[in-house]
């Protein structure tokens, strides 16, 4: 039954925790908390769908909104997930110092209401699935490093534990790897823009399968939008007559790790990338800034490719 209330725009905070969901509305200043389990979700979704929503905010707290997000999402309803960092700063500017669980969800709220976060394309139940894996796999990744380091430093009457270690980590990399590949090949569209993407020299199926999963936006931005949504699009610092030094901010933090790796490998057997580096630094730039560079030149260019169909051999000319 549609009442005023349900008939108002409203903008709903969801603060997240392990165990349960606190829920705030905005402007009619209603709250509650419900569990933080498929059931009472799933409840919650249905009751949700009776109202006229513009927005639902949720923080990003490393797993534990997934289901909500994914429940809304499929129900139709506007979910966007934000950097709590945002809203954490929003909080400070309004005057709000205390932190609880119902102000933390109430600020979530007139966050929304206010500033009015764009909508970000939420992953599929694939996609969000080869997103595991490619975290599982950058973890094993980091602990088969640790553990090299440790060989470095560590006695020899300790190599035999570090090596066990090593060899199955690598293992279970080399299965990871294999599981992200049997669920790309699943997913058409993913299989085709893995090609494209392949097809430059020094991008990978790792770089290309994070790119996928990190960043949907591939494709459908222009070369500024994909430069500076990467992270990679330095940001003038200028006041009055003071001219500051040009740097990196934000951006997407996994995407641009996997790309400045990729690049390492780029500008040694892409010739593209190769000539474009040494001109850099033959002009007096900073090899690291050479490189950051080289990372925007190619996600615009990857950007292009996605956008047009192409693979590299047809726009390299």
């Amino acid at each position: 039954m549609n009442t005023p209330e349900n008939q108002t725009l409203i903008n709903i905070g969801v603060d997240v925790g392990k165990a349960n969901l606190d829920i705030a509305l905005h402007p009619s200043g209603q709250f509650f908390t419900i569990p933080n389990s498929t059931t009472h979700i799933r409840e919650l979704v249905k009751i949700l769908k009776g109202y006229t929503i513009e927005r639902i905010v949720v923080e990003a707290t490393g797993r534990h909104e997934h289901a909500m997000v994914q429940a809304c999402s499929q129900a139709g309803l506007p979910i966007i997930v934000v950097n709590p960092i945002s809203v954490r700063r929003y909080a400070q500017a309004i005057g709000v110092l205390a932190k609880t669980d119902r102000i933390d969800a109430q600020v979530i709220a007139k966050y929304a209401a206010t500033l009015k976060p764009e909508f970000k394309p939420i992953p599929d139940k694939a996609s969000q699935k080869i997103r595991d894996l490619l975290a599982r796999r950058s973890q094993l990744m980091d602990m088969s490093t640790m553990e090299k380091n440790r060989l470095q430093i560590l006695p020899k009457s300790l190599h035999s534990s570090i090596n066990s270690l090593l060899k199955t980590l690598q293992t279970q990399i080399k299965n990871i790897t294999r599981q992200i590949e049997q669920e790309v090949a699943k997913v058409d569209h993913w299989q085709s823009k893995t090609d494209i993407l392949t097809s430059v020299p020094g991008v990978g199926k790792v770089m290309a399968f994070t790119l996928l999963s990190e960043l949907p936006e591939l494709g459908d931005l222009n070369r500024r939008e994909i430069a500076a949504l990467v992270g990679v699009a330095p940001i003038n610092r200028d006041s009055g007559k003071l001219t500051g030094k040009r740097r990196i901010r934000g951006g997407r933090h996994r995407v641009r790790t996997v790309m400045f790796m990729a690049m390492m490998s780029g500008i040694q057997c892409n010739p593209v990338f190769k000539q474009f580096y040494e001109r850099l630094k033959a002009q007096g730039k900073l090899p690291k800034v050479a490189l950051i560079a080289c990372m925007r030149k190619m996600i615009v260019m990857l950007n292009t490719m996605v956008k047009n169909q192409e693979p590299w051999r047809e726009i390299a000319a």
